[in-house]
This record gives C-alpha cells, sequence and structure tokens, in this order.
C-alpha cells in the first residue's frame, strides 16, 4: 500500500527526514514511533499530499503523491493529531458535511453518515452538537469522518493523544474492526503500548532516520535487560540462592536478587531446580523481558537527535 525510497525533508538548515525508507503492505498496521520533533507528522504530510517531500520515490495505493495527488487522496483518509471537527455542528451534520465533500450525493452521503454513526457507536448522540462531546467522543468522531470515503489506506497520527484509558481501548478496538474490514492504518504515536498492541510492523524515527524497523518481537530482541527477580522470606535463603545462581545483583534489604534470564519454561524449571538443590525456598518470583520501551530508549540513546 505504501513504498517510499530516500525520503528527505529539509526546512532552511533543518533536516527532518534524511533518507527514509517504508514498506507497508495492503492490510496490516505499520506503527512509526518517535519523540516528538523526530519528524513522524512530516512523514504523514508527506505519504498523504499535504506537502511535498525534496527528493525519493513514492508510492501510495500505487499512485506517486506528487504527480497523481487527487488519484492518492481518493485512496486515502487522514486523521490529524488535533480533531478537525466542528464543534457547532451535530454529530451527524459532521459526517455529511464530509459526504457533501466527497460528492456522495444526498441520499448516499446521509445513509453512509448513519452507518458510521452506528459504527463507531455515536447514534445516541447523533443529534447533539459536537462541542458537547468528550474527548474520546470527539477523537471517535474525527476518524469516522475521515472515513466517509470509504478509503483503502488511513491515516492516523497519534490518535490516543490526550484519551482516558478507557477511551483509550475504545480506539484500538476501532482500528482492529477497520483493519478487519481490508483498511490498511499507517499509525504514528508516542505510546509504546500502543505499538505493541497493535502494530504489524514498527519503525523507530529519530533524529529523521529510521534507527529500526520489523514486527515488535523482532525489535524486543535488539535489546538485552531479561532478567528475573527472585523475593525470599529471609537472609539465609537469600544468600543460599545467590550462591546457587552464582548470582551478583543481591539486595539485602529488600531481601531479592535479580538473575539474567529470558523467562523462558526451560530456564526457569533450572533455576528453580537449583533453588530446590540448595533449599533456598522463593516467595516471589517476577519475570522481566524487554518491551518496546526498551527498545525505544535504548535506540534513541545510541542515534543522538540532530
Amino acid at each position: 500500500m505504501i513504498t517510499a525510497t530516500g525520503v528527505r525533508k529539509a526546512y532552511g538548515d533543518l533536516t527532518v527526514l534524511d533518507g527514509i525508507d517504508l514498506h507497508v503492505p495492503a492490510g496490516s498496521i505499520f506503527a512509526l514511533l518517535g519523540p516528538n520533533g523526530a519528524g513522524k507528522t512530516t512523514t504523514v504530510q508527506i505519504l498523504s499530499t499535504l506537502i511535498g517531500a525534496d527528493a525519493g520515490e513514492i508510492r501510495v495505493a500505487g499512485h506517486d503523491p506528487a504527480t497523481e495527488p487527487d488519484a492518492v487522496r481518493a485512496a486515502i483518509g487522514v486523521t490529524g493529531q488535533f480533531a478537525a471537527v466542528d464543534g457547532l455542528l451535530t454529530g451527524r451534520e459532521n459526517l455529511v458535511l464530509m459526504a457533501d465533500l466527497h460528492h456522495l450525493g444526498r441520499a448516499r452521503g446521509r445513509r453512509r453518515a448513519d452507518e458510521l454513526l452506528e459504527q463507531f457507536d455515536l447514534t445516541e448522540a447523533a443529534a447533539k452538537q459536537a462541542s458537547t462531546y468528550s474527548g474520546g467522543m470527539r477523537r471517535r468522531l474525527d476518524i469516522a469522518m475521515g472515513l466517509v470515503g470509504t478509503p483503502r489506506l488511513v491515516f492516523l497520527d497519534e490518535p490516543t493523544a490526550g484519551l482516558d484509558p478507557r477511551s483509550r481501548q475504545m480506539m484500538w478496538g476501532t482500528v482492529r474492526r477497520l483493519v478487519a474490514d481490508g483498511v490498511t492504518i499507517f499509525l504514528t504515536t508516542q505510546y509504546l503500548e500502543e505499538a505493541d498492541q497493535l502494530a504489524d510492523r514498527v519503525a523507530v524515527l529519530h533524529g529523521g532516520r529510521l534507527v529500526a524497523e520489523g514486527r515488535p518481537d523482532e525489535l524486543k530482541r535488539l535489546v538485552p535487560g531479561g532478567h528475573v527477580t527472585l523475593r525470599f522470606a529471609d537472609g539465609p535463603a537469600l544468600r543460599a540462592a545467590a550462591v546457587a545462581l552464582g548470582a551478583t545483583d543481591v539486595d539485602s534489604a529488600q531481601l531479592s536478587l535479580q538473575v539474567p534470564g529470558d523467562g523462558s519454561v526451560r530456564s526457569l524449571r533450572a533455576m528453580l531446580a537449583a533453588l530446590d538443590g540448595a533449599g533456598a525456598e522463593v516467595e516471589t518470583l517476577t519475570v522481566h523481558t524487554p518491551d518496546l520501551d526498551d527498545v525505544f530508549l535504548a535506540l534513541t540513546a545510541k542515534e543522538p537527535a540532530r
């Protein structure tokens, strides 16, 4: 659905994108991660024809955004960081307005508005001014407005920014349903958990460059840091365990120790067998494996922003 090679964008002496490559298969969720100023929004603006790139080859839904912008716009929907909802209009009126802009015709446009109101659980609030909606409702309406034209590709630029946990969970469900219906999602986010929950592939953008890309589980294997934390009831058990496991990371005050490990069943069985042989009874055991937060921090620490 998206292919991009060597995409560059600069504003004067400031290089925002420094030759990035992207490949997004149809029917997938692609997440672009990065801190503020990394170039995420600029990437979305280029791919959605809002601004032009300085260099690079790009195809979106099979079309070049620079030479075939109308064809690209016909295939996509865009939801920006800030809701484009008109607060003075009702939810239905916002959707009907978008239908008119898409030249759907009066009857078809109103049918489409009603379909989206039902799909996004906004039917009861359809006749209310959007200014009275909660943050989560406004965000759902904003995404629904981007779907009026039945796009094949939807850009969601930080769609859950500022939402409470319940609204964020509802938004994740909406994204999953869109993909189940065959829509491709290009998602930008600062929430690592969001990318981990939703994305088929994740790319990390930092300082205008892609510093890593892959499936979430592939990226997690890029960084060390997996360990098992063991807590004991008393000092003798802690000391016996430290000797049996050769542990050096021992916290006598907390009666705990950490042992490097991937958390696999095999390694845990071997560890517990060694503890049993040493007569060290474990009170609690916690497994920590690297997550996308660890990946993000490790990668952005290695690559200084410019």
